[in-house]
């Protein structure tokens, strides 16, 4: 009885505060919270608890060990997650939120970029006449790997097969642990001293040894598990791709991985997936956001995001503004108007000014990434890079309500 409310201690005045009060909490615990299910066993984590850990986590750009820690030293982070006194225990354990991540789905994400659009309309801060207008662009959402090599997709993939098969008990003739660390040594070596026809000999003996350890595993394994079945699954893959081969494997811990060109001068090539964003016209508010994969070309792409914009706002837009990478009016929706680029017939001045606002939607992109987690994805597989795209643009309104509020 003796201790401190932390609504008595906490500055009311104070942006996140206001945020805290401003969220409809009851209506996110109502379309996320329907997953979990009373019964025995341990009792429920709090919906508003693992909700706000999310938000603060893509607001803050902290990884799920950096939000659970930070929440034991800030009031306000506590505040937003619904605690009514200061805690001195970290509420979960980190891996509890990438639990909760796999169990809610994709589809239950935009319900929170429902939410935040929701908020400013309660704020007076936008109006139904924003949605009319809207800029859609995409962008690459880099994975979290490391820059592909032959030779070192090769000796990973050794690695991890003799790995698998010392715990299952599997007696390999040759591990090549130790001929296969030389080679990879030496393959960065001579590539380092542009003696490129050494380089590819050793790059071709990492290949011969990886085809060795993988038919010594199906030869002595008639019938392997799943995880090791996957694991020469994506080796044989490794193994039959050629230099030009299209959908080729990137990454051993993300198959999903696509190469994706760009035409940026600093950087030709991207690796993760695409992502397309849909922002309104005059305000800058992010209406739609998704990752799509397959690197599709950006025309094809369009259809889907008007549709989620429908979803999430109720409004169809009128007029939607995009680049020279969506030519090709058979792609776009029958229902809008689609403006690529500037168009040559005479257009009125209002559409000549928000023609020039198209670009408007750079900058975000850019906040996206460089403060709300968009520009290197650590979640695992397609789920994860679809729910790291929907938080990053929640956490992007949410910033920007809070910069109005304040």
């Amino acid at each position: 009885m003796s201790r401190t409310r932390l609504v008595d201690l906490l500055d009311h005045t104070n942006s996140l505060f206001r945020l805290a009060d401003a969220i409809n909490w009851q209506y996110l615990e109502d379309s996320l919270g329907k997953t979990f299910e009373v019964g025995p066993g341990r009792p429920l984590t709090s919906t508003r608890l693992i909700i706000g850990l999310h938000l603060l986590k893509y607001l803050e750009n902290k990884s799920d060990e950096e939000i659970v820690r930070g929440f034991v030293l800030n009031p306000y982070w506590q505040y937003f997650c619904g605690c009514e006194f200061f805690e001195h225990k970290i509420p979960i354990h980190p891996t509890t939120m990438v639990k909760w991540r796999k169990k809610i789905g994709v589809d239950k994400f935009e319900k929170l970029l429902e939410e935040t659009l929701n908020i400013a309309k309660r704020e007076r801060l936008i109006d139904n006449f924003e949605f009319r207008r809207v800029i859609v662009d995409t962008t690459v959402q880099e994975k979290s790997i490391t820059f592909p090599t032959d030779s070192k997709l090769f000796h990973k993939a050794r690695k991890k097969l003799v790995q698998y098969a010392f715990k299952r008990e599997i007696q390999l003739r040759q591990t090549y642990e130790r001929l296969g660390k030389r080679s990879f040594i030496m393959q960065a070596r001579y590539a380092h001293a542009r003696q490129m026809k050494r380089a590819r000999t050793q790059s071709k003996k990492l290949k011969v040894y990886l085809g060795r350890v993988v038919r010594d595993i199906e030869r002595k394994c008639l019938i392997p598990d799943a995880q090791l079945k996957n694991l020469l699954h994506l080796s044989k893959r490794l193994l039959q791709q050629q230099k030009y081969d299209s959908n080729k494997l990137y990454s051993l811990h993300a198959p999903e991985v696509e190469c994706i060109a760009k035409g940026k001068i600093h950087k030709k090539y991207e690796f993760g997936c695409k992502v397309s964003i849909v922002t309104t016209a005059k305000k800058n508010w992010i209406i739609g956001i998704d990752a799509h994969h397959g690197n599709p070309y950006d025309g094809h792409t369009l259809s889907p995001s008007i549709d989620q914009v429908k979803r999430i706002t109720g409004h169809n837009p009128e007029q939607a503004f995009v680049d020279l990478g969506y030519k090709g009016e058979k792609n776009h929706p029958r229902d809008v108007e689609v403006f690529v680029g500037k168009p040559k017939r005479k257009i009125t001045p209002t559409l000549i000014k928000y023609i020039k606002r198209r670009s408007s939607i750079e900058p975000i992109i850019g906040h996206a990434k460089s403060d709300h987690r968009l520009g290197r994805n650590f979640l695992m597989g397609k789920m994860g890079d679809r729910i790291n795209a929907f938080l990053s643009g929640c956490a992007f309104n949410l910033k920007k309500i809070m910069n109005l509020l304040e």
